[in-house]
């Protein structure tokens, strides 16, 4: 069985490969397969390379401009150049970072799945143009319509941050739900030329299971006999399965490949308050659900681990395995970058020390079941984040924030999170 940190793609005869591409694919610090397969876009129509690139540099706008001008624009581009001779690249700077801490990146992750294309280099000219827009993997944030307004997010991706966005610190410079494209279904109607060769679609957004574009992809795809070919993965925040009378666990089992990455936090209350909105017992049902509804599409929570729960995501790890929810190794985590403040390495030293056992106990408790190491992998990282950089001078800017919504909210964040109380309370 394949490690989880393995680097070598899925679909790829070894023996085939120039010795270029094995160089690319195996042991370069910056080639990635995502800008020869791949576009993604924020829910404001912002265009990257990928979901981690820097939100600070964009590649251009699916509001101002086509897919084929978006895939060569002379960012878009310049990344291409930049990987082909071994260069690093500003919108790739996140991915730099977790695999210096030992995460598998998203470049590592694209070059996995899609290292198949690797050949597409041949075509790329000097300056970075591919001519074919090889859309294969999809990743386009149609909108921000979502139920929930967690800690970590905004108004940009999610409709529900709006009003508080409003109240706290002024109007944004989008309206409540926003779209991709120009319109409500311009982005959907750019991409279904692509659906005959794509073979990924990612789902996020906002919340994607409330999404009318979400579905409509799943029944094209279903008509155009993809079901079996493609593969769906999704970001959801798991607290809904529905859209009017469409109900996502009646189209799951329609698909051979199926996998469900629940950004689940925390558990009961602590949930709650990390993504407001939420409603613990209504997530505990739907998973109780969709292992009677879809007991063969592959299920794991995915954690963003940060200052809030820090300590906490192995308890509700724990938790939901002794519920059944899940097998030691579905559990994909993430680490919070972006907003700086809510970073894991912003907690004091002290609380850094006291965490530290826990997180080694919890890596041997799992490491005998977690096949694939994606677990032990993710907490390994976690903890190597967390004690690389002292970055407690974040903490009155977590602070602050912090107590502006606590206010605005209704909420006291250091009753619910105890532990954070000699951070939050003078």
């Amino acid at each position: 069985m394949s490690s989880y940190k393995d680097k070598m793609p899925t679909k790829v005869d070894k023996a085939k490969l120039s010795d270029r591409e094995k160089f690319l694919l195996n042991d370069s610090k910056y080639f990635c397969t995502l800008p020869w397969t791949h576009l993604h876009a924020y829910p404001n129509g912002a265009a990257y390379p990928c979901c981690l690139a820097k939100h600070e540099y964009p590649i251009g706008s699916m509001k101002e401009n086509t897919i084929e001008e978006l895939w060569n624009s002379p960012d878009m581009k310049d990344i291409r150049k930049n990987m082909l001779s071994e260069q690093p690249s500003k919108q790739c700077t996140k991915c730099y970072e977790q695999e210096e801490h030992g995460w598998t990146s998203m470049r590592n992750s694209g070059n996995i799945h899609f290292g198949h294309h690797v050949d597409k280099i041949k075509e790329t000219t000097a300056d970075g143009h591919y001519d074919d827009v090889n859309m294969i993997y999809w990743d386009i944030r149609f909108s921000n319509l979502c139920n929930l307004s967690c800690r970590s997010c905004g108004s940009i991706f999610s409709s529900n941050w709006y009003d508080d966005q409003v109240a706290l610190w002024g109007k944004p410079d989008h309206t409540k739900v926003t779209y991709a494209g120009t319109t409500k279904m311009d982005a959907y109607d750019q991409l279904v030329q692509y659906l005959p060769v794509v073979e990924q679609v990612y789902f996020a957004g906002g919340e994607p299971l409330i999404m009318e574009e979400h579905y409509k992809i799943l029944k094209e795809l279903i008509r155009l006999g993809k079901a079996d070919t493609v593969r769906l993965i999704y970001n959801t925040n798991f607290t809904r399965q529905a859209y009017k009378d469409l109900n996502v666990f009646d189209y799951w089992p329609e698909f051979k490949d199926v996998s469900v990455g629940a950004s689940l936090d925390a558990m009961g209350p602590r949930a709650e308050l990390m993504r407001n909105g939420t409603k613990w017992s209504d997530v505990e049902h739907n998973r109780e659900t969709m292992l009677k509804k879809c007991p063969d599409v592959d299920f794991y929570i995915s954690p963003t681990v940060g200052i809030f729960n820090y300590s906490h995501v192995i308890d509700f790890h724990n938790d939901w395995m002794e519920k059944g929810f899940i097998k030691e190794g579905d559990l994909n985590l993430n680490m919070i970058q972006d907003p700086l403040h809510y970073r894991i390495d912003v907690i004091t030293p002290k609380m850094k020390r006291e965490v530290e056992p826990k997180y080694k106990e919890h890596i041997e408790k799992i490491r005998p079941k977690d096949y694939l190491g994606r677990a032990t992998g993710g907490f390994e990282s976690a903890l190597n984040m967390m004690m690389a950089e002292d970055r407690t001078d974040l903490l009155p800017t977590f602070k602050r924030i912090t107590a502006q919504l606590d206010k605005h909210r209704g909420q006291e964040t250091h009753e619910i999170f105890p532990e954070l109380s000699e951070i939050l309370i003078d």
